[in-house]
């Protein structure tokens, strides 16, 4: 048998130590949030896993379904800064890429950003804040937990 296509092979082992763990919160339709890694979060799948630690590979860790889920958040740290109150337009003085969008979810919650491929027939989109101080570096928005979007 040869070992470099063979599973647990070192080859396998160098291309598993390439995917970087991504810092992610994820909010659920039902208001739970989940803190942690993720190494094999794709838009196209329907299950991906969490994991508590960095060290942790994809195997192990929570199982979350993403219909399950309102969003995805791709964030710079954990704690972000609860008294920031984000800002909900675009400055004049920066340029953005995509389509400008205000998203109302089902919760109430409104976030205003762009997009590069919103369609309501989708899974889900991936969304980019307006405001260059948010916590969030970009969003995965669950299409069914969208209650509106207006293109601004």
């Amino acid at each position: 048998m040869n070992t470099n296509t063979a599973v647990g092979s070192d080859e396998n082992l160098k291309a598993d130590a390439l995917i970087e763990p991504v810092k992610v919160i994820a909010r659920y339709i039902n208001g739970k949030v989940l803190k942690g890694y993720t190494h094999d979060f794709s838009p196209d799948k329907q299950i991906f896993r969490i994991s508590p630690s960095i060290d942790e590979h994809s195997q192990e860790g929570t199982k979350i379904h993403i219909l399950d889920l309102k969003a995805l958040f791709f964030v710079h740290d954990f704690a972000g800064n609860p008294w920031y109150n984000e800002e909900k337009h675009f400055s004049k003085d920066r340029q953005f890429l995509g389509r400008k969008i205000e998203i109302t979810f089902k919760d109430g919650e409104v976030l205003v950003g762009t997009t590069m491929g919103y369609t309501p027939q989708r899974l889900g989109f991936f969304f980019f804040p307006a405001d260059p101080k948010s916590n969030n570096l970009r969003v995965f928005v669950i299409s069914a937990a969208v209650k509106k979007i207006r293109i601004l």
